[in-house]
């Protein structure tokens, strides 16, 4: 049996969803599966994004009169590192059982490989390199970030090479390749990271 809070993130890495709630998932389908404790913020019409602690859903929609369309999820695993309970709402801990302040990506690799489920290795950012790595499940479409080296100012304090930083879904194939792309063409030094979510 995988212990804790890890089961947890094995079934969303191997799964692309959480809870059973996969990124397309409406703002009520979400809320039922992880409950009404959260905060939400808007950005017009358009654009909707509710934080649960641990979790971030995020919907757009072209019109007013829409519905929302998932856009993605994230799990802002760094925050952990706080030691703040109140960020693992009573849904998971019911599921999953106590949490981690961190999560090592040696240990959450290991554990899915046993799964049969692999991570390979992508392009980061060029302005988030070397400080982050990103591994990607091709079939379930999630990403795993990680701390590659620390930087001041770019890592958090609190966490240590190889913790993972943030898991999120989807990642598509064609955005893998653009990184490629990037990574190909991008000339010279790393600059100051600015990893999304990093300010989360």
């Amino acid at each position: 049996m995988t212990p804790y809070s890890l089961a947890f993130y094995v079934d969303v890495v191997a799964t692309g969803t959480l809870l059973g709630v996969g990124p397309a998932g409406s703002p009520d389908q979400v809320t039922r599966a992880l409950g009404p404790d959260l905060a939400e913020n808007s950005f017009g019409n358009h654009s909707l994004c509710r934080d649960y602690g641990l979790v971030e859903f995020s919907w757009d929609r072209a019109r007013a009169d829409q519905p929302w369309s998932g856009n993605h999820f994230t799990l802002q695993v760094h925050r952990l590192a706080c030691r703040d309970r109140t960020l693992v709402n009573e849904e998971l801990r019911a599921r999953y059982g106590r949490f981690a302040s961190r999560l090592r990506f040696e240990k959450l690799r290991r554990l899915l490989e046993r799964r049969g489920v692999p991570l390979l290795e992508i392009p980061e950012i060029p302005a988030n390199a070397p400080y982050f790595r990103t591994f990607w499940q091709p079939d379930s479409q999630v990403a795993v970030s990680t701390i590659g080296t620390h930087g001041e100012y770019s890592t958090p304090d609190n966490l240590k090479v190889g913790d993972v930083y943030s898991i999120h879904a989807p990642m598509t194939a064609e955005e893998v390749e653009c990184r490629k792309g990037q990574a190909g063409q991008h000339q010279g030094g790393p600059g100051r990271a600015t990893h999304r979510g990093l300010a989360g």
